[in-house]
């Protein structure tokens, strides 16, 4: 997939996205380590955004994790930062901040350097979050450090559009 499809992919899933919590009335927050607000600004990159996203928190260093997210300092020491509790706790932390229904959350190796045992480059955790549930996973994307940040944001980003249409037709069955 080349760059110019991906960022079209993206744009398609922002306006998606936009289009069902406008509808709702819901809004979201980012919380970005390795994404370093490329979620954020692709949002932003659609008119009318500020209808939808509360705000967002790049939390690239452990310290801004623990302080304005309320990552507990035990799962980045346990886990590292780069962990399915992290992103999950970084997720929550951007829910409570901005007190909205939804936040997506990444942290991961864009590279090229930062490898370790077990998480080499290109593996990131990523997560989506709403009051009911909290929905991580990862994924190890190929590509330079660029390209690794981008294939996060639209799986992240697919990830919350599927939660939100499947939160959609759960309800519409309800009734």
């Amino acid at each position: 997939m080349n760059n110019a499809t991906l960022e079209s992919q993206i744009h398609e899933l922002v306006v998606q996205i936009k289009a069902v919590l406008t509808e709702r009335g819901e809004s979201m927050a980012t919380a970005e380590s390795c994404t370093g607000g490329l979620i954020a600004s692709s949002i932003v990159a659609e008119p009318g955004s500020s209808d939808i996203l509360a705000g967002g928190i790049v939390a690239y260093r452990n310290e801004i994790k623990e302080n304005l997210l309320g990552v507990p300092h035990d799962i980045l020491e346990r886990f590292g930062a780069v962990s399915e509790q992290t992103v999950e706790a970084m997720a929550e932390g951007a829910l409570r901040k901005f007190g909205c229904q939804w936040a997506v959350s990444t942290s991961g190796i864009a590279g090229p350097t930062g490898a370790e045992p077990g998480k080499p480059v290109g593996f990131v955790w990523m997560c989506v979050a709403n009051s009911h549930e909290k929905v991580a996973f990862s994924e190890i994307f190929e590509g330079n450090r660029n390209e690794i940040r981008e294939k996060s944001v639209y799986k992240v980003l697919g990830k919350l559009n599927f939660l939100l249409n499947k939160q959609k037709s759960t309800c519409t069955n309800e009734h």
